[in-house]
């Protein structure tokens, strides 16, 4: 199982960028995806996740109302569309994939078996 971050780059304060998470080698519709940031010097911690069935979206409070989280299962590819960005959104972001996730655990890092490599966000002030 192979996860690719992209759309990672430099983005003002107040603009918007939109990541992706290609996934290959699972059938990608039976897995839940989420999306983690790990800022310097900081623990990675959940963004957004989304469960395979039936589509349910969840956030950090720090980011609702300004993330969204989606899914294309017609091309195994799961987004997070990033808008009104902080400087505090600055980080690596990474995607992940895991199965049998439960509403309690989409929060957890532990949760998700596979992980993309990363794609880095930089929010200037």
């Amino acid at each position: 199982v192979q996860l690719q971050a992209s759309g990672g780059g430099l983005a003002q304060t107040g603009g918007s960028l939109r990541l992706s998470c290609a996934v290959s080698g699972r059938t990608f519709s039976r897995y839940s995806i989420g999306w983690f940031r790990q800022a310097a010097g900081k623990e990675r911690e959940f963004v957004a996740g989304i469960r395979w069935s039936g589509g349910s979206t969840y956030y950090t409070d720090s980011v609702k109302g300004r993330f969204t989280i989606s899914r294309d299962n017609a091309k195994n590819t799961a987004y997070l569309q990033m808008n009104s960005l902080k400087p505090e959104d600055t980080a690596v972001y990474y995607c992940a994939t895991g199965s049998s996730i439960i509403l309690t655990q989409i929060s957890r890092t532990h949760a998700y078996d596979y992980w993309g490599q990363g794609t880095k966000v930089t929010v200037s002030s």
